[in-house]
């Protein structure tokens, strides 16, 4: 099945996003796409933004972190008979015209998992993160014995395989990692990169990220998985020897 022949949606977590989460969403609308949102309990005007639009909104009474919220999100897609959900930020950091890219590498792969890799314009991103980002590549990609580019971005295409590991006991940032690895190694999905911008703009609010705290969270769960699926050399050479997939629609 191609993506042109997957009945598909966008899937936007998003918490206190009032100031973006609008333009975000009818960003997204123009393209022709269906929306799931799901509000992981705003305390701002982002659930009556929503509620304005033509889309499904999914509410959390409180917050309950970016992980339920996505397995909230895979369910709901499940049950209205998605084949495959395009997840991004609703802070304005992906933008909807990088969907098209992502669905064309989704066309031509099919059973990946498709990353909007930050891999342009990395300058703008603050050197404490990109160092952060670059370890957390090299472990998951070993825990994935395949080479993963940008495991953090929050731009991703999953297919129907993929979805089917909302169950995983994983939370918040924890659980996209969670779903590469599991993916990677019990389904035996490929991870494809799209290249997008990085953006780092004093107009987006500060992140929900911690890189302590989360990070903390993601080295733990990422060595436990590579210690659960032995053969650690072997992965380790698997993640290094095999080309990172990049699919670049705009090369010429």
């Amino acid at each position: 099945m191609t993506a042109n022949a997957t009945r598909w949606c966008v899937l936007i977590p998003c918490l206190n996003e009032e100031e973006a989460i609008q333009s975000v969403i009818e960003s997204v609308l123009a393209l022709g796409a269906a929306v799931i949102v799901i509000d992981d309990g705003s305390d701002d005007r982002t659930p009556e933004i929503v509620a304005s639009l033509p889309v499904t909104l999914l509410r959390h009474a409180q917050r309950c972190g970016k992980g339920e919220a996505l397995r909230h999100g895979f369910r709901e897609a499940l049950r209205q008979g998605f084949d495959a959900v395009l997840t991004m930020d609703g802070d304005g950091q992906h933008v909807a015209e990088d969907i098209p890219r992502i669905v064309a590498a989704a066309a031509g792969y099919p059973e990946h998992i498709v990353i909007g890799a930050r891999l342009l314009d990395r300058a703008q991103q603050p050197k404490s993160r990109r160092r952060a980002n670059a370890v957390a590549d090299w472990g998951i990609s070993w825990a994935c014995a395949q080479p993963v580019a940008d495991t953090q971005s929050g731009q991703r295409w999953y297919p129907r395989t993929a979805m089917e590991l909302v169950n995983l006991s994983a939370e918040h940032f924890v659980f996209e990692a969670a779903i590469l690895i599991a993916a990677s190694r019990e389904k035996k999905l490929g991870v494809v990169a799209v290249p997008i911008a990085s953006r780092y703009h004093d107009t987006f609010r500060r992140s929900h990220f911690s890189p302590v705290r989360d990070v903390t969270r993601i080295t733990t769960y990422t060595i436990g998985c590579v210690f659960h699926y032995g053969n650690m050399i072997a992965s380790y050479r698997r993640s290094r020897a095999r080309p990172l997939i990049v699919q670049d629609t705009n090369a010429s």
